[in-house]
């Protein structure tokens, strides 16, 4: 049997891979490309993987109180276009100086970080961090050559 929704909670499964992602949604929904809400908290998770870009009409995903380690995994999600909140606390990411900030930056539509709004204030100070960011990276370039 296959549920006709648009959300599907995997929470506290021990889930530790994400590569069998589509088979398992497909399994449950009955139209899967419809996935909207994704509820991977409390599993193993150490990696984000590139599958959950396969969602595009993904607006909610919920990842929080894993293993993830690799902060720069965040940035494959923003080819995700109506994606507007994730959860990423209780993660090793967390310990990041400027974790917020690069999430913010990574995915420019996001509206919610951890069960938190991001503020217009948020945005401009993201934006004048990516802009720090990119200048001393364009500065090394040109010290280098």
């Amino acid at each position: 049997m296959k549920y006709k929704s648009r959300s599907l909670r995997l929470n506290n499964n021990k889930i530790s891979e994400l590569h069998d992602l589509q088979m398992t949604v497909s399994h449950f929904l009955a139209e899967p490309s419809q996935l909207t809400w994704l509820d991977l908290s409390f599993n193993k998770i150490f990696h984000i993987d590139e599958v959950l870009c396969d969602f595009k009409e993904l607006r909610v995903l919920y990842l929080h109180g894993n293993s993830i380690y690799n902060l720069s995994e965040v940035d494959q999600l923003g080819v995700l276009p109506h994606l507007h909140t994730i959860s990423l606390h209780g993660n090793v990411i967390e310990t990041n100086k400027g974790y917020r900030t690069r999430i913010v930056s990574a995915l420019p539509g996001i509206k919610r970080v951890d069960f938190s709004a991001v503020t217009n204030e948020e945005r401009v100070l993201t934006k004048i961090w990516c802009d720090s960011n990119n200048r001393r990276s364009r500065d090394r370039k040109e010290t280098l050559q």
